[in-house]
């Protein structure tokens, strides 16, 4: 199947597009329709001699956000679409051709991801609307990490609590660290082994993978879990809840938005959620930023060390993502703190490797655990789920 798939990633006011053909080498077309509904909506990417455009929309919806990426893709005609969903619960261990009772399922598991999967079922609506005559294919962020044992996946909880609501750990972030780890068996003499994946962006996780599958991972039943990310806290104590609405009268609703929108970084520095201004003000002396800074990599640092326990053997840790792919500080500061393990950082590689560069940045010859930076490619790996689908289903 050589013909090339539309990948959309859909959200409430957005769809992110990329057209990715079976041959790496073909130019994507790629952009983003933001502002949908207002005024202000409009259409933004690179066409296929990598030349940058805007393209006004004022009051589009999906549908119409769509047949402008339509008009985009200079008559390369998509064999199928791949939308990226958030949640799949537990039915979903795999990309699914999309039917009405696929689109049942992921209506099902929209309390679990109130703030996705409504508008990715948007998206699939548009998108078959505009693009009716070919097959669609929903890829779960969650079906990476299905292969987790009760373990990890079990929250000390009463039963019911999992037979009858699917209260359980999830993860998420899953085509990013699938790709990424199955980059790193490519590139590495140490093939399918044991690999931590550090997936640092404004949503942060990360996975302990072994011999190409997930057996643990940060976050649980939302993304809110784990480690401390762009505006969200990671793991709080659980009682922070009941505190909050007995000391202060708060609803769950302003815990929650407090949780997921003011903490993180920006809750720490007091300033902004971006790394690059979090390290900036740092070095300059700001204490919230330095704050900041000091505690995510700590808790990237205790997550990775935690998760070494799901792997029998240790060859590897990944850097991905917009922190993890651009950040030699965030790099070096995470593996200092894991002297026990015996990282050897190559100073010059780390910092020589940034902005879409892949590579060790490790000591060459160094016998213990590598370090990778491997640039994520989530619409890839998106794309490629969709073909495997198809080539199973049709």
């Amino acid at each position: 199947m050589n013909a090339p798939v539309l990948v959309i990633n859909c959200g409430s006011s957005s769809i992110k597009y990329a057209l990715i053909d079976s041959t790496l080498e073909t130019p994507r077309l790629a952009g983003l329709a933001e502002r949908l509904g207002t005024p202000q909506a409009r259409l933004k990417g690179k066409n296929s001699a990598g030349e940058s455009f805007i393209q006004a929309l004022p009051g589009a919806d999906h549908a119409k956000a769509l047949n402008a990426i339509l008009d985009r893709l200079e008559g390369r005609l998509p064999v199928a679409v791949g939308h990226r969903i958030v949640h799949g619960g537990e039915r979903f261990t795999q990309a699914a051709l999309i039917t009405g009772d696929v689109l049942e399922a992921i209506q099902a598991t929209a309390a679990l991801a109130p703030l996705h999967n409504p508008a990715n079922l948007a998206g699939i609506e548009a998108t078959q609307t505009v693009f009716a005559e070919l097959p669609q294919v929903a890829v779960f962020d969650t079906a990476f990490h299905q292969t987790l044992p009760p373990k990890a996946y079990r929250y000390a909880l009463p039963e019911a609590f999992y037979t009858e609501h699917g209260i359980r750990r999830y993860g998420f972030h899953g085509t990013s660290h699938a790709f990424v780890s199955r980059r790193a068996a490519e590139l590495s003499e140490r093939g399918e082994g044991g690999w931590l994946t550090a997936h640092l962006g404004n949503g942060c996780s990360t996975a302990a993978v072994w011999q190409g599958k997930s057996v643990d991972t940060s976050m649980g039943l939302t993304p809110l879990e784990g480690l401390v990310m762009g505006t969200r806290s990671g793991d709080v104590d659980p009682g922070l809840h009941a505190h909050l609405h007995r000391q202060l009268g708060w609803s769950l609703d302003e815990i929650d938005d407090v949780l997921n929108k003011r903490s993180g970084l920006l809750g720490l520095s007091g300033l902004t959620n971006d790394m690059r201004e979090i390290e900036e003000k740092a070095l300059e002396g700001h204490a919230g930023a330095s704050l900041a800074l000091e505690v995510f990599c700590y808790r990237i640092a205790k997550s990775l060390a935690a998760l070494s326990c799901a792997l029998p053997v240790l060859d590897g840790v990944i850097f991905t993502g917009g922190i993890g792919e651009n950040s030699p500080i965030v790099r070096a500061r995470v593996l200092e703190l894991l002297p026990h393990f015996g990282f050897a950082l190559d100073d010059a590689a780390n910092e020589a490797t940034i902005r879409g560069g892949e590579g060790a940045i490790g000591k060459a010859g160094h016998t213990g655990p590598e370090a990778w930076v491997i640039p994520t490619d989530e619409e890839g790996r998106i794309a490629l789920e969709t073909r495997q689908c198809l080539e199973t289903f049709l």
